[in-house]
């Protein structure tokens, strides 16, 4: 079933070729909600905290991508593993700019 909740900013793209500017966003929302810190080495995030980052990161990333990362339910984890899965975008996109 499609979302049915309207998205603060584009998902991430399976491609990853919108890494750059989703992390931009989703760092920016969630600092905004008081959940950066979830996302950051040696956090102190409670349990509901990393709930709700967890929910807000799976709303905006790829259909498959959830598949691909369900057993995930930390935050961090996630961001590093699309970071390690995607970071080459910089790279690759950097020199072009």
């Amino acid at each position: 079933m499609a979302n049915l909740a309207k998205l603060e900013f584009a998902a991430l793209d399976l491609s990853g070729d919108n890494f750059l500017s989703w992390v931009l966003d989703a760092k920016i929302h969630l600092r905004a909600n008081g959940l950066g810190q979830t996302i950051v080495d040696e956090n102190n995030a409670s349990p509901e905290e990393n709930a709700k980052a967890m929910i807000f990161l799976r709303r905006h990333i790829h259909e498959a991508l959830k598949s691909e990362y369900v057993v995930v339910d930390e935050p961090l984890v996630l961001w590093k593993a699309l970071g390690e899965r995607y970071d080459h975008q910089k790279t690759m996109t950097l020199p072009r700019a």
